[in-house]
């Protein structure tokens, strides 16, 4: 029996978020819109920065003002990108350090497509859903952009 993610939260547990989807282009393309700046900003924020070398750093700033970031771990093109996640502290935004958690994406190609992956662990359980959303959300975008 899997225990409600507020009986983790109680303990200050962590939880990880895993999504895949199938992308209508190949993993060449969808590497660029993870690691091309002005092709990210397409589908994930408004404004970007970041040195996508293992080490480098990144960050993105979402419409409302938030700003996201951490380091790149892994970068093994058009295959993976690993890197570490977490936000600059400010009202209303998720209480996850910068660095305090860790998303792995992976490219599979299948048929023309791309199957990616994306696990982000280390998440407080009490913000699981809202990073599900907030991944699901974003990949529809991405999705929507490769399509046309």
């Amino acid at each position: 029996m899997t225990e409600p993610a507020a009986d983790l939260a109680d303990r200050g547990e962590t939880v990880a978020v895993e999504q895949t989807i199938r992308i209508a282009a190949r993993p060449e393309t969808v590497w660029e819109y993870w690691t091309d700046p002005a092709l990210l900003r397409e589908w994930w924020g408004s404004a970007v920065a970041f040195d996508t070398a293992p080490g480098g750093d990144w960050s993105i700033e979402m419409p409302h003002g938030a700003v996201m970031g951490g380091e790149f771990v892994e970068l093994v093109p058009h295959e993976r990108i690993v890197f570490t996640f977490g936000w600059v502290p400010s009202a209303g935004v998720p209480d996850i350090a910068l660095g305090g958690s860790r998303v792995e994406v992976t490219l599979v190609p299948d048929d023309g497509d791309t199957i990616l992956t994306l696990r982000h662990s280390g998440i407080p359980a009490v913000y699981a859903s809202d990073h599900g959303e907030g991944w699901r959300l974003h990949f529809v975008q991405l999705v929507a952009l490769l399509a046309t």
